[in-house]
């Protein structure tokens, strides 16, 4: 089965963990923090494969996750890097961002592609040594690796496509200009996939021709086979348009060229644009005067009439040459330029959101705040009084006392957390700590775990009037 698009979601590996660990040693007193950093989560990284010659693979299975960074350890030993994730496809693979349809990467050559990049490792213990705070009891998380669904389309890498109406003969002329053997019969879709063909013209001397299935009128309306299969025209660099010149299938050619160009311009005004020589095939079953009206005809537009008998061989020999001296002239296939571009963090983004959800309930959405407390020990007084600062620096819980007259006594301020964030154990409610005491408000922390109610783990402040 011939595909040549697909829809994936790629995942690079999460950073590992930063330890916390303190060097313990005989004879040796006081020995101090030594957990090591987390190690860094595999790329996902796309490289061309010349066996491939479509994306079957992608056709069953969907998701692709590169492996996580190691943890730290004692002793500073840092974690283990992940190997990077290899994705292999066929040549001339262009890969889109899936949402915005913008072209992240052309792999038109074998240079590999980095599409997603793993999560930096988190920092040990011992990043946080300070004359102040001698033994600290928390490490950081590692960072998550990036995430993005991306569409994989084939666009097959080809200097000419043989484009007409189907059963006008394109198949048995890709046949007979190289050693292509595509299936050949009297009647409509024969030819249901592309085929390429290698044209030798002499030594040293030769180009790509692509057999493209047959359009119809209509087929931007998806009649026929509708025009999908043009994508692996838009590389080509020039255009054999085959024409029946005799009308043994009671269709006039002019017609037939006119409905040809116009589903080409619904595709792709550029491709509307790009180089034609028509070939008027099947001479040998039609007259004089219809191979020099179609000639008229497409002379007239500026164009090469090029008529030929494809069954007899009568033309046929001479077409190759003339192919290869028009594409000396033309430029060298297309490639499309990279537009998408990933979104920027913001330098110290501390952005957050207060919503009132019910009375008495306020809820906060702070995203980075997850991994801070990811990497906090909830039993340590160090590390809730490092949270505490970051919850103050960051204005959050500024903000709530500017909004006392707001909030009633034992009112409650849930911040929302993802549950993938929060490697935290499932329990219930730990110790209260005070953790802020500014003007007449009092917050207690209670951190709370609802898993097994709701799946997803909150921290709940509860804001007092003090005594």
């Amino acid at each position: 089965m011939f595909v040549d698009v697909a829809k994936i979601r790629i995942k690079a590996g999460d950073g590992g963990n930063g330890a916390v660990s303190f060097h313990r040693e005989k004879y040796v007193a006081a020995g101090g923090p030594d957990g090591g950093d987390g190690g860094r989560g595999g790329d996902i990284i796309f490289v061309v494969d010349d066996h491939l010659t479509t994306l079957m693979d992608f056709r069953y299975k969907r998701k692709y996750t590169a492996d996580e960074g190691g943890k730290g350890g004692a002793s500073l030993c840092h974690g283990k890097n992940a190997e990077n994730l290899i994705i292999k496809v066929p040549l001339g693979t262009v890969i889109k961002d899936a949402e915005s349809g913008l072209v992240i990467a052309d792999l038109s050559d074998h240079t590999p592609v980095t599409i997603a990049k793993g999560g930096r490792g988190g920092y040990g213990n011992a990043h946080f040594a300070t004359p102040t705070r001698q033994i600290p009891k928390f490490a950081k998380p590692g960072m998550p690796g990036e995430d993005i669904q991306v569409t994989l389309e084939l666009k097959l890498i080809a200097d000419v496509g043989l484009i007409g109406f189907p059963n006008v003969g394109k198949s048995t002329l890709i046949s007979t200009i190289s050693a292509a053997k595509p299936k050949i019969a009297n009647y409509h879709f024969t030819t249901l996939v592309p085929t390429l063909g290698v044209v030798s013209v002499g030594e040293g001397a030769s180009f790509v021709c692509a057999d493209i299935p047959g359009l119809i009128e209509g087929a931007s309306e998806g009649i026929g086979l509708g025009h999908d299969f043009l994508r692996h025209v838009e590389r080509c660099r020039l255009l054999l348009h085959v024409v029946d010149v005799s009308g043994s299938e009671c269709r006039e050619p002019v017609e037939d060229f006119e409905k040809i160009n116009e589903e080409l311009a619904k595709f792709s005004p550029e491709l509307a644009q790009r180089p034609q020589i028509v070939v008027g095939n099947k001479c040998d079953l039609a007259t004089e005067e219809q191979i020099e009206s179609f000639r008229s005809y497409v002379e007239g537009k500026g164009l090469t009439f090029v008529p030929i008998s494809a069954a007899t061989m009568q033309g046929v020999r001479e077409l190759p040459g003339l192919v290869y001296n028009r594409l000396k002239d033309i430029p060298p296939v297309p490639v499309f330029t990279p537009e998408y571009k990933k979104p920027e963090p913001k330098a110290n983004d501390r952005a957050y959101t207060i919503q009132r959800m019910e009375a008495h309930v306020w809820s906060i959405d702070a995203p980075w705040l997850e991994y801070i407390l990811a990497g906090s020990n909830v039993d340590d007084y160090e590390s809730l009084q490092y949270f505490q600062r970051q919850l103050d620096e960051s204005g959050i819980l500024t903000e709530l006392v500017e909004n006392s007259k707001i909030l009633q006594p034992n009112s409650f301020v849930m911040l929302n957390m993802r549950k993938s964030a929060c490697p935290l154990p499932e329990s219930s409610i730990w110790d209260t700590y005070v953790i802020l005491q500014q003007e007449r408000v009092v917050f207690r922390m209670y951190i709370l775990f609802c898993v097994a109610i709701t799946g997803v783990p909150r921290i709940l402040l509860c804001a007092e009037t003090s005594i």
